[in-house]
């Protein structure tokens, strides 16, 4: 494997990975499913393949970027040479949760349940990611006062310039070969998840919310988002559980009843089936808010 650069930011008190940029060139060090215990980006500089991400797959081409968040699994099966710009960053380092206003990625370009985490870009934005990324290359080299404060706010321009792509394109993702109404009722099946996700766990339920057919709906869900309606109520729990375990000191007793289960060890097995971790390991290899968090 050949990587043409590699610059790496250590925790100072962990010791772990705090931040990482470097290229690919001829390999593909992502042949294997990963959970990787920090956010990810992956800029496609050459190559094409197929995506593997959480229970679906998607086309990947040259200019796709690629995001994941914590102990997201997935992998990139080539059909041609892999070139591609990496970067890693763990929540310590920057937390997307706690940023959410200034960079608004969360729920876009990570822990969306219900798009493909990636989005293509164009070439306005390329140059201007090309630039972002040679001026983080520069300060790394420089270990100067305040470099993590500049590389953050470089990583910053980063994300809103990506999200802000990922959200002009949201259209695009909609697949227009079904029914008018249908938009409609994943519309409404979407609301209904984030109104009810934490007492409501069953495909039934929101079936009859929205006042269609159990299969109707599955079809439905199936068809537009390639995932199935459990899929999609247990990735929201996930979702939320991360969130809590990584900013809050609740026990997983706490959080889990705050999500609708009254047996904590039925809870950590769900989150473990789903998140590949346990709740208490996740929260030791990717924190919670801590008051020296950046």
């Amino acid at each position: 494997m050949l990587y043409e650069s590699n610059h790496t930011l250590l925790n100072s008190q962990t010791g772990n990975l705090a931040f990482k940029i470097f290229t690919i060139k001829g390999s593909n060090p992502f042949d294997h499913i990963q959970r990787l215990n920090y956010y990810s980006l992956v800029w496609v500089n050459q190559g094409k393949g197929t995506l593997r991400a959480d229970f679906s797959e998607y086309h990947f081409k040259t200019n796709s970027l690629m995001a994941f968040s914590p102990y997201q699994p997935f992998w990139l099966l080539q059909e041609q040479e892999l070139h591609a710009t990496v970067i890693h960053f763990h929540s310590d380092f920057f937390c997307i949760h706690k940023h959410h206003k200034e960079v608004s990625c969360h729920g876009v370009l990570f822990n969306n349940i219900y798009d493909p985490p990636l989005v293509q870009i164009d070439e306005a934005s390329k140059s201007r990611f090309l630039i972002l990324i040679d001026q983080i290359q520069d300060e790394l080299k420089q270990k100067e006062l305040a470099q993590n404060e500049s590389i953050i706010s470089l990583l910053k321009v980063f994300l809103i310039t990506a999200s802000r792509l990922k959200t002009a394109q949201f259209p695009e993702l909609q697949r227009t070969n079904t029914q008018n109404e249908e938009p409609f009722v994943l519309q409404n099946l979407k609301n209904a998840i984030e109104t009810h996700y934490k007492t409501k766990h069953s495909p039934r339920d929101y079936a009859n919310i929205l006042a269609i057919s159990p299969k109707s709906l599955a079809k439905i869900t199936k068809t537009h988002f390639n995932k199935t309606l459990t899929e999609l109520i247990s990735e929201r729990i996930i979702v939320e559980a991360k969130r809590e375990l990584y900013l809050t000191n609740k026990t997983v007793k706490e959080i889990a009843f705050e999500l609708g289960y009254d047996d904590e060890f039925y809870f950590s097995r769900f989150f473990k089936k789903n998140a590949e971790v346990s709740p208490q390991f996740y929260r030791e290899t990717v924190g919670f808010d801590k008051a020296a968090s950046l």
